[in-house]
């Protein structure tokens, strides 16, 4: 959960409320621990790995509900980062400010800025963001983001400010308004059929856009009065169901993303998010999409010294319940949100920290968020514009942009500069393997080097103006594995 700039400090009410809730979440088995690595795939069967920021923060308070960037700041972000994904924020408001009423000129907007991001290579997930419900539960319009103002029922319950943001969910009006929109205060689930719609005419509008990759259904779901089990397992999987329906019916190819609970899954506590069934036709395009802040952070530790254990033992609890959700889901992994202020002790390093995690996992990864804050990677540069800063250092960091084949796992070795890509051979896939290569440490007079472990022979083309190697890989057999080791010369 996050607030229109930076987060704050959890607070003990919030931390109550998991405590409170604990019961209620469902207890997760692995069932098979050899299971597969589940990965997005593109036109050509090639295993795909997100590496990218949210776009961003920004929207949620622009009286347009569009990120700050220009088709310029796409570019510089490519140049620094080499990212090939971004999570792009849209909000029910904007999309439907009147009831039944879609805002084209909003859409049109969105639209062209999807455009400077395909131009560029890059995959775009369409994220529906709310926080606090949205910012019509009082009159005020506090900074909440996401319904409409005619979804919003609070019963003319209050909604008082909160020095700390998080507490607002915990204001009767912002309870009652949720508690209106799943249905349980008064068993009324219009407005769930309504946010389906919603997403039915975002998806009719894009559905032939090649560089839309996804839809992230809800951004960081709360279940107002209801929470734990009973809520992911109910209204908010219902909420799903309806919603996935909707889009097929206008988009069979597009994959769905869909999150947990935020409160306490977000720290690490297991999701109770049921199997859901896409109804496209042919194999199932659901992808798992958790956001990562763990809680000794969120309490203001520092990613050094005596709590670093603390943080990374959070991580590894957090790190084992995705891969266990992502199992009973059969879905793909990608980290929808992780981050944190670029200027405290140890920031990089957990930066880095959650990069390696991710690569263990074969998960995609996009960091919150690309906004001129501390939290972002932008400095300013002499001129005015744009110079990356410690947050854009560590996320240009080599890695495999497509696999043609089953990915078995990948990994970095910053400090030697080694990227290593491990796949199996698969008939069906075509086109070349890509490797992103930062130019820090494959710069003039380092050029990549392949070594090939496995059958076969390859060939490799190193486009220098996008800093993608692309590998092709021929006579191996269907099922061998082929290992890639790239190393600058």
């Amino acid at each position: 959960m996050q607030p229109p700039g930076k987060r704050g400090l959890v607070p003990a009410a919030l931390i109550v409320l998991v405590l409170l809730l604990g019961s209620g979440v469902a207890a997760l088995t692995r069932h098979d621990t050899d299971a597969p690595v589940r990965y997005l795939t593109d036109d050509q069967g090639r295993a795909l790995f997100l590496h990218g920021l949210n776009t961003s923060g920004s929207a949620k308070d622009d009286p347009d509900h569009l990120p700050w960037i220009t088709e310029e700041d796409v570019q510089t972000e490519y140049d620094a980062m080499g990212t090939n994904f971004v999570r792009f924020l849209i909000q029910w408001q904007a999309l439907e400010p009147e009831e039944g009423v879609y805002d084209e000129d909003y859409l049109d907007e969105v639209a062209e800025r999807v455009d400077w991001y395909a131009e560029r290579g890059y995959h775009v997930l369409l994220d529906m963001h709310q926080d606090l419900y949205g910012r019509f539960t009082n009159t005020e319009q506090h900074s909440g983001n996401g319904a409409p103002e005619w979804a919003t029922r609070t019963d003319d319950l209050p909604v008082r400010p909160r020095e700390q943001w998080e507490l607002v969910y915990l204001e009767p009006g912002v309870m009652r308004a949720f508690d209106h929109f799943w249905g349980t205060a008064g068993g009324d689930t219009d407005l769930m059929d309504a946010y389906a719609d919603a997403w039915r005419h975002v998806a009719d509008r894009f559905a032939d856009e090649p560089a839309v990759i996804g839809y992230d259904l809800m951004n960081e779901p709360f279940g107002g009065s209801l929470q734990g089990t009973d809520f992911e397992a109910g209204p908010l999987a219902e909420l799903y169901r309806r919603s996935m329906e909707r889009i097929r019916e206008v988009d069979q190819d597009t994959w769905i993303f869909v999150e947990g609970q935020a409160v306490g899954v977000n720290w690490g506590l297991p999701s109770a998010l049921p199997h859901l069934e896409d109804p496209r036709e042919g194999e199932p395009r659901v992808v798992y999409a958790p956001h990562m802040y763990a809680l000794p952070m969120d309490l203001g530790q520092p990613y050094e010294g005596d709590s670093k254990g603390g943080i990374d033992a959070s991580v590894d609890a957090w790190s084992e319940h995705v891969r266990l959700v992502g199992e009973r889901l059969e879905a793909p992994i990608v980290l929808g949100e992780f981050g944190l202020d670029m200027s405290g002790a140890g920031a990089p390093e957990f930066v880095e920290r959650m990069l390696e995690e991710t690569e263990t996992m074969a998960a995609g990864r996009t960091y919150w968020s690309n906004d001129l804050d501390g939290w972002g990677p932008w400095e300013e540069a002499d001129d005015g514009g744009l110079a990356p800063g410690p947050l854009a250092h560590v996320m240009n960091r080599a890695y495999p942009r497509a696999v043609a084949g089953e990915p078995l796992g990948w990994g970095y070795d910053a400090e030697a500069g080694e990227l290593t890509v491990r796949y199996t051979e698969r008939d069906g896939v075509s086109g070349a393997t890509e490797l992103y290569l930062p130019s820090d440490v494959f710069g003039e007079g380092h050029e990549p080097t392949v070594v090939l472990g496995g059958d076969g022979s390859w060939n490799a083309e190193w486009d220098e103006g996008m800093r993608v190697l692309h590998v092709t890989v021929t006579g191996a057999a269907d099922g061998d594995e082929t290992v890639l080791t790239v190393t600058p010369e």
